[in-house]
């Protein structure tokens, strides 16, 4: 039964799926607003730092303030959820101890954050949807693992790239499609010198979070969602960085093709990224039955031999419901490492650095993230993106170099760091 039929029939019986969430920016705004338009579900939690956040979200969805309950105690907050009511809090920990919660996402965009929420949800049982594709493709093998293990989802979100990527991936080789190449538009030019200070303009004009904005300008948050995909398939960079040439959707097929037919690959299987056609997804396919190649010509999808699945959108945060529902009803993940730690995104100095600075993390002045292959990193003991958490830089790097795990001293441990342990180990043994 489709997602919509299950929904209003849960609804019908009286019922609703429970959601709690962390995280009320912009991405979690938009949820609560999406899943209060629907039947079936409700936001009955949420956890912000700054509660206000939380209360104004619920206040733009249409709940009324008599109905939103602010407290730290667990009792109370289990209360007010049996009585209709919503909770707000600035404990993350009280929301995802809740009983009465049945799905967990995170919207923090926090590596460390994010790996806290999700270890914990799966503690609880709850099944866990990622808005945090930064926590994913730092430790998402483990956490995939042990959600297995528990029988609870752990999963990427619908409408997030990744996600959008992987249903264009799956309806291809679902039906015998050979893929060649995957990936994602490009919404401004690279520039990885761009830091808060540069993007705060064009931040504040659209009412979003300048260290945001300057991760997507720095090819940041591109390179993350393409190691997510990456690991979600078994796809890899061409090279590191990815190519992103520039081109048209009906430019794509002749662009991505190998070298010795006039394009720029040198091989396929990869994942990429392409100025020009952005917000949309893509994947090249091609057939070696002439039947197929024949038909895919006279439906106008291209000359051939190789042809472009094009997805001209991706709803982020208004689409993540579909995969709350999806973990709820059918134990079904979006997008998951199903692959294991095929790629990386590792840390590159954004500038000259000397001994005794700070890092700063993604979306900062001090470093940005580069997609490669997790061989190549390995090799480099490049520190992952994802790990970068204001340590101490112990010797003068040099903008543009990697910068690995020698390169910095570690004076505090946390969940992040712990669980990529337990991950490195693993795939050092063989049991992930």
């Amino acid at each position: 039964m489709s997602l919509n039929k299950k929904l209003l029939e849960l609804h019908r019986q009286g019922g609703f799926i429970r959601v709690g969430l962390v995280g009320a920016g912009q991405m979690g705004r938009g949820m609560i607003s999406q899943i209060g338009s629907m039947k079936g579900m409700r936001v009955v939690a949420t956890a912000d730092v700054r509660p206000e956040n939380a209360k104004n979200a619920y206040l733009f969805a249409g709940v009324s303030a008599d109905a939103i309950v602010e407290t730290g105690d667990l009792e109370k907050a289990e209360r007010a959820i049996e009585q209709r009511q919503v909770v707000v809090t600035d404990d993350m920990q009280l929301l995802l101890a809740l009983p009465n919660v049945d799905v967990i996402v995170d919207a923090t965009g926090i590596p460390s954050v994010g790996a806290e929420i999700a270890w914990k949800a799966i503690l609880n049982k709850k099944h866990i949807v990622m808005l945090n594709v930064e926590t994913d493709v730092t430790v998402g093998p483990l956490l995939n693992k042990m959600a297995s293990a528990a029988g609870v989802v752990y999963t990427g979100s619908a409408g997030d790239e990744p996600g959008a990527v992987m249903e264009l991936y799956n309806f291809a080789d679902a039906i015998g499609f050979e893929v060649l190449a995957i990936g994602k538009g490009k919404n401004n030019p690279l520039n990885v010198q761009a830091t808060p200070d540069s993007a705060r303009e064009y931040a504040l004009s659209v009412g979003a979070n300048p260290k945001m904005i300057a991760s997507f300008q720095d090819g940041t948050k591109t390179m993350i969602e393409m190691t997510a995909v990456a690991n979600a398939t078994g796809f890899v960079p061409d090279q590191p960085g990815m190519h992103g040439p520039s081109a048209t959707v009906e430019e794509l097929a002749q662009v991505l093709r190998l070298q010795q037919d006039g394009g720029i690959l040198s091989k396929t299987g990869v994942v990429e990224y392409v100025n020009g056609v952005a917000p949309g997804v893509f994947v090249i396919v091609t057939s070696s039955k002439e039947e197929v190649v024949h038909e895919m010509k006279y439906l106008k999808m291209g000359q051939g031999p190789n042809f472009v699945l094009f997805r001209p959108y991706h709803l982020c945060s208004l689409e993540t419901p579909l995969s709350v529902a999806g973990a709820y009803f059918y134990n079904e993940q979006t997008i998951a490492p199903w692959k294991g730690l095929v790629a990386e995104t590792v840390t590159i100095a954004k500038k000259d650095l000397q001994p005794g600075d700070r890092l700063d993390g993604i979306g900062g002045f001090t470093v940005y993230g580069k997609i490669m292959t997790a061989a190549e990193a390995k090799s480099l003991n490049a520190l992952p993106i994802g790990l970068v958490q204001a340590q101490t830089v112990t010797r003068a790097i040099k903008a543009g170099e990697v910068i690995t795990y020698d390169d910095i001293e570690q004076s505090t441990s946390s969940v992040i760091w712990e669980l990529r342990k337990l991950q490195d180990q693993a795939l050092q043994t063989g049991s992930l």
